[in-house]
């Protein structure tokens, strides 16, 4: 109750969307009879402490806020397991932010439809009217989808400078990304992983 809201939330300059980049995977002590605000107010210093004047500076030069920063965060961490990719897939998503073009994120679409469980994203998918539609709408969700781990919150700060706008799962299945500059050959791409979804019957 207390998480969803509003009037709970406005002094902390957060809301229902918001809140969860503040509930960050730190180690809190708490006790059996600890109040709602009281447990919020841990997390809100733990959050405050980490957002270091370093790090909002990173999060300045790219444009984003901190909390947009835990949203894209999120969405990586829903996305690969790869602690190589990490870096590279922000750089995509932060890349087609500046470009106004949409995200097209198949984790803000299993969030959407509340089906975390859904191996492959089809087109009916994409129709799907919510916030969190990454495909119909620009920009970046309302809020996280899941509480992002602090290494993947770095992984974006210190995302490299490229040019990729399009990554796709290698049809190796071993856990990596390609990531392409262009479409043609993003598609070039994902039909080899389409293929390879087909052979081993995953729906």
């Amino acid at each position: 109750h207390f998480l969803n809201s509003t009037d709970s939330l406005r002094q902390y300059g957060l809301d229902s969307n918001t809140v969860m980049a503040v509930a960050m995977p730190f180690t809190y002590t708490i006790k059996w009879n600890t109040t709602p605000a009281a447990v919020f107010e841990q997390f809100y210093t733990a959050y405050k402490t980490f957002w270091t004047p370093e790090r909002k500076l990173k999060a300045d030069s790219l444009g984003i806020t901190p909390l947009e920063v835990s949203t894209v965060a999120s969405i990586i961490d829903e996305e690969t397991n790869s602690k190589t990719d990490r870096p590279n897939v922000a750089s995509v998503y932060l890349n087609r932010i500046k470009k106004g073009m949409p995200l097209q994120a198949d984790p803000t679409l299993k969030y959407a439809l509340r089906s975390f469980g859904l191996k492959r994203v089809l087109n009916v998918h994409k129709e799907v009217v919510s916030p969190y539609n990454t495909y119909t709408n620009k920009g970046l969700p309302p809020g996280p989808i899941c509480t992002p781990q602090l290494e993947t919150i770095d992984a974006v700060l210190d995302s490299p400078k490229t040019d990729y706008l399009y990554f796709v799962a290698n049809s190796t299945f071993d856990g990596s990304h390609i990531f392409t500059t262009n479409y043609a050959e993003h598609m070039k791409y994902a039909h080899l992983y389409q293929q390879e979804l087909n052979k081993r019957n995953i729906k």
